[in-house]
């Protein structure tokens, strides 16, 4: 569904992306790991269009998509859930969910409402309240939500555990595996290696600007001396 080739991306005079090649296959759960600052959301960024490589190809269902427009690339069907979550604080939830399918016509959309209100009923009870009043768990569910309402084929998830409570990470990773399990293909980055190798198919690890080793996820688990290294333990 998604292949990277050579992917090359810098800020000024700063590489931060320096030949990096991997895919996705439908269906697959992903974790890209590695610690803070390897170029883990730098890539994200390209894949969704913010910001240009400086070479490399990105193809999406065999469409090349790099340097497209973000929003051409959100209508073909990649949806982005940023790190920090990036919600709208002081609009309503169900505000906040109507503007993830926006680009939608109103029968998708109400329809799309209908089922993110079904899965999470949380979402349902606090439909008029602002945003920013939820708890941290609780917004994390509304961005995931929000990308859903567009109903992708592809979800981007930029360090889903930022900032939550280890209670409400295993409960969110267990809806992110939920997800994967129900059809979607995710590629997920994440600093919390150990539980994001628990629920993937495959992993991808970075050291900066590349990447150094892949494989199938439990077989990286087992590998305490590359966690070690590039992961922290």
């Amino acid at each position: 569904m998604l292949e990277v080739q050579n992917l090359r991306l810098s800020y000024g005079k700063i590489q931060v992306v320096l030949g990096v090649s991997f895919s996705v296959k439908k269906g697959q759960l992903i974790a890209l790991l590695g610690s803070n600052g390897v170029g883990k959301t730098s890539i994200l960024k390209a894949i969704t269009g913010l910001v240009l490589p400086d070479s490399g190809k990105i193809f999406f269902e065999g469409r090349e998509i790099q340097g497209k427009q973000p929003h051409l690339i959100v209508r073909m069907g990649i949806a982005q859930v940023m790190e920090g979550r990036r919600l709208f604080g002081g609009l309503s939830v169900e505000d906040n969910l109507i503007l993830g399918g926006g680009y939608k016509d109103s029968r998708t959309r109400r329809a799309a409402l209908y089922e993110i209100y079904k899965r999470f009923p949380v979402l349902a009870e606090k439909k008029d309240q602002l945003a920013g009043s939820l708890s941290g768990g609780q917004q994390q569910i509304l961005a995931i939500a929000r990308a859903l309402m567009g109903r992708p084929k592809l979800l981007l998830l930029d360090e889903p555990s930022l900032g939550l409570a280890p209670i409400i990470v295993e409960d969110l990773m267990k809806l992110i595996k939920e997800l994967a399990q129900e059809g979607m293909t995710i590629l997920m980055v994440e600093q919390m290696a150990n539980m994001a190798l628990e629920i993937a198919d495959y992993g991808y690890i970075m050291a900066p600007g590349r990447i150094v080793m892949e494989g199938n996820a439990q077989e990286i688990i087992q590998h305490e001396a590359l966690k070690r290294t590039y992961l922290g333990g």
